[in-house]
């Protein structure tokens, strides 16, 4: 299905979610993060079949989030690395593992603690700040028509200007 037909915004979280948005690829891409590089490894610790494993490993690959490599110069044998691409995930990774944290375990019952390396101590909670350092909530949020967005992107984006501007005035 092309993003424009499953997203009229033709937003970036359609396409992410496109590239990320079935639950082994960002499984995969934790564990990668964790360390691991080799088919073998990732198959044993997800559990996961061997076909899904290929197919997702190969679509990391192609949408440049993991690079297959070969283990040693003229190896047959290849692992998988996060490229830069793929290191920008860790803030939707940690975000993810947070909201989870809050809303599926709840305090005190959190399967996975982030900790700064440096000090052993959790990090911070994953938010968004305006550009003077304040914490922003949603509804100090506006979306707007960027550089890329198309016609029926830009009228949308103007209705939810025109809302934001009547729901201000209440």
């Amino acid at each position: 299905m092309k993003m424009e037909k499953f997203d009229p915004l033709n937003g970036s979280i359609a396409h992410v979610l496109e590239c990320l948005g079935e639950g082994w690829s960002m499984l995969i891409i934790r564990e990668a993060f964790f360390g691991i590089r080799r088919f073998e490894e990732f198959q044993s610790h997800l559990g996961i079949a061997r076909n899904i494993l290929t197919s997702r490993l190969k679509k990391l690959c192609e949408t440049g989030i993991l690079e297959r490599v070969p283990i040693k110069p003229g190896a047959k044998r290849h692992e998988y690395l996060l490229t830069a691409k793929g290191k920008e995930l860790m803030p939707l990774l940690i975000t993810l593992t947070q909201w989870g944290d809050k809303w599926i375990y709840g305090k005190g019952n959190e399967p996975i603690i982030f900790l700064d390396r440096k000090h052993a101590k959790p990090i911070s909670p994953i938010l968004v700040h305006a550009k003077d350092g304040r914490k922003l909530r949603p509804r100090e949020i506006m979306p707007t028509a960027g550089p890329g967005a198309n016609k029926q992107a830009k009228a949308r984006l103007k209705e939810l200007a025109e809302l934001a501007r009547e729901l201000d005035k209440k």
